[in-house]
């Protein structure tokens, strides 16, 4: 089978991607500097496929260094890009990092694509290019709104690279644009692991009621939505996994009619946050530590997604709902407190 290249693979969508190519018959190798991630990724994907995964220990925005796997492996015929900073908090505080590293990385990557004539490229991108959306659910062809942080930004921008990359130079793009994924595997071998205090709404949850956040905060509650809090489309990141495994398999099947399509990866559910932990504390059985608190900067009102292109196009379907989002959530995260208690005790 043909071997795919995914960048930021030891990486939260990155790493159940691999184990979902794997499943289906690809090779894979993953380029992730690490510096975001861990390795300990790579141990997980092996005792759920059986398979070792080689990882690439390369910064992207180091053009040699990329080079480099494109010339050590010379049977790349497929990159899924996911390597990026993601936290929107984050990116409004230090909006020339995220210019930097996920706009650099993707062009290099993709003038390496280029030379070596790997002819199928699949973009992680984001919700977030909607903006603040005139109306929901989006499709694919809802108008752009000005992004409202710099990481939407960047996606933004990153599908014009991709698109204008693949409208002149032969070969295929898929974008494919999600929601907010969250769960883990359901072996609880992989999931999400944020580095310092989490930025999104689940390892939130999961690590407040593990305790290691004394509490936890709701950012606004004045939102004109049903509860006053945001609302957004909660994907499973096994769905999101498999949807690129689809993408590939489109790409190779020539079934695109336009050399870059765009798809949109949600459930067409809209939950707002405060559902969001009501369907935790019925899951897990605790009641969850939170208090509510002004609006964040660069936080949408309310966006869920129209999925139907994916769903006929693609093949794809929604296998997990809302309460096996949460229960594998936090099962890995008990899974992370057994491991630590172990390492602890030993």
């Amino acid at each position: 089978m043909a071997t795919i290249l995914v960048s930021g693979g030891c990486g939260y969508i990155g790493s159940h991607t691999l184990v979902d190519l794997l499943e289906n018959g690809f090779d894979v190798i993953s380029i992730d500097d690490l510096s975001r991630s861990s390795e300990y990724a790579l141990a997980g994907i092996e005792k759920i496929t059986g398979k070792k995964v080689k990882n690439y220990k390369v910064d992207l925005k180091n053009f040699d260094e990329t080079l480099a796997v494109f010339q050590e492996n010379d049977s790349i015929a497929g990159i899924i890009h996911f390597a990026a900073y993601k936290a929107v908090g984050e990116s409004v505080e230090e909006p020339l990092l995220y210019y930097e590293n996920n706009l650099f990385s993707l062009i290099n990557l993709l003038k390496c694509a280029a030379e070596f004539d790997v002819p199928h490229f699949v973009f992680s991108s984001s919700c977030t290019v909607y903006g603040n959306p005139a109306s929901i659910p989006v499709t694919e062809s809802t108008p752009m709104q000005p992004a409202e942080s710099p990481y939407g930004a960047t996606k933004q921008m990153g599908e014009t690279i991709v698109r204008d990359m693949f409208s002149n130079n032969g070969g295929a793009a898929i974008l494919l644009r999600y929601f907010n994924p969250v769960g883990a595997h359901p072996s609880a071998l992989i999931g999400e692991t944020p580095l310092g205090k989490p930025q999104n709404l689940v390892p939130a949850i999961t690590q407040t009621a593990i305790g290691k956040l004394p509490t936890m905060k709701v950012f606004g509650n004045d939102y004109p939505t049903r509860d006053g809090s945001c609302i957004r489309d909660y994907i499973h990141v096994c769905d999101i996994a498999h949807a690129h495994t689809l993408a590939l398999q489109y790409l190779q099947a020539n079934k695109y009619t336009e050399n870059c399509e765009v798809f949109n990866l949600g459930t067409g559910n809209g939950i707002t946050v405060l559902e969001a932990i009501r369907m935790f504390e019925e899951v897990s059985g605790r009641s969850l530590a939170y208090s509510m608190g002004a609006r964040r900067p660069g936080d949408v009102m309310a966006i869920y997604a129209n999925n139907e292109k994916a769903v006929q196009q693609l093949g794809w379907s929604i296998r997990y709902d809302l309460k096996e989002m949460m229960r594998t959530a936090w099962n890995w995260e008990l899974a992370i407190k057994e491991t630590e208690e172990k390492v602890k005790n030993n």
